[in-house]
């Protein structure tokens, strides 16, 4: 089901993958480079709502409007804040969720929206090859339990590249930043998409 949800910068665009008998909703955002197509958004909506999480995959308004460039990341915030009422008014506690860019959101804005944890796909640590400038604050600052899923070989962060913290890490071994594997690696893209899948499985179940 889409959704289309008016926002102070514009609109935005939900669609909805609902579970039969939904215990959680998790909203996730795309990144600053592509859109809600990633391989890893579409498999999570493929089998999250067989586990009762009713997934909703959102659009940024600049995506909508069909701009190449992100906005700001305070222009980014204030889009997902604009959709939340939406996300929420399931009456079920919401997972903030994103990947690269949009990891970076739901990490900054899910204390002052109330999300009850945080999925943080492909979390960009740091500008490639800029190790020095690390946005690990953005991450440990969310506040509510959070899992972060990412590839071995991300240029962005590679796992052993992240502090110790209040969060759970799930590594997809030789994926880079989109969370594909080469062909030469010992996983195929199916096998990797599954460990995306089987680990946020796992973490939702702990959450009780």
């Amino acid at each position: 089901m889409i959704e289309i949800v008016e926002t102070d910068i514009g609109t935005a665009r939900l669609t909805w993958h609902r579970a039969q008998d939904a215990r959680w909703v998790m909203a996730v955002g795309h990144g600053a480079g592509g859109g809600v197509e990633a391989r890893d958004l579409r498999a999570l909506a493929g089998v999250l709502p067989g586990h009762g999480v009713s997934v909703v995959l959102v659009e940024q308004p600049w995506r909508v409007a069909g701009k190449k460039v992100a906005p700001a990341p305070k222009t980014l915030d204030a889009g997902w804040r604009g959709v939340w009422p939406a996300v929420a008014g399931m009456g079920l506690p919401v997972i903030a969720g994103g990947r690269s860019a949009g990891a970076r959101v739901a990490c900054r804005t899910a204390g002052e929206l109330g999300a009850r944890a945080v999925l943080a796909l492909s979390f960009p640590l740091h500008p490639p090859g800029k190790p020095e400038k690390s946005r690990a604050d953005e991450l440990l600052g969310a506040g509510v339990p959070t899992l972060v899923v990412q590839g071995g070989n991300d240029p962005f962060g590679r796992p052993g590249e992240f502090p110790e913290g209040g969060f759970e890490l799930v590594e997809v071994p030789g994926a880079d930043h989109g969370l594909a594997v080469p062909k030469r690696s010992p996983l195929t893209q199916e096998e990797a998409l599954k460990t995306v899948t089987d680990g946020v499985v796992r973490w939702v179940a702990s959450l009780g």
